[in-house]
């Protein structure tokens, strides 16, 4: 039994390399940017991400998995905030901004860790 489960979390690991691996060769595209409603809250909080984070520099402490993860999700956020801040439209109580749709995959892969 041991045997079938190391064989099949080496399996579930070499898929997940080879989904990096495909993301890699994503990035490389030129990938349109896909325009997106925001409500209004939230890309306030984006920009004031951004705003927060480009006055600050500096290099961390060695960090944890958790909070590299956690650290690149707020950069993400403060990425999202930059174009609100520039291309952003107001619409009611969202916000329309194109994004790229990297950015939308980290925003949503969060979401499923609320």
């Amino acid at each position: 039994m041991g045997s079938d489960n190391t064989r099949a979390q080496n399996v579930i690991l070499q898929e997940a390399k080879t989904l990096g691996e495909l993301g890699a060769a994503l990035r490389e595209q030129q990938i349109p940017r896909i325009p997106v409603r925001i409500p209004r809250t939230l890309a306030e909080t984006a920009v004031a991400a951004w705003q927060r984070d480009a006055g600050e520099g500096g290099t961390l402490d060695e960090e944890t998995f958790e909070e590299r993860i956690a650290r690149q999700r707020a950069g993400t956020l403060a990425l999202i905030g930059i174009a609100v801040e520039e291309r952003g439209q107001r619409d009611s109580d969202c916000v329309v901004v194109d994004l790229h749709p990297e950015q939308i995959g980290v925003a949503m892969d969060a979401a499923d860790e609320l």
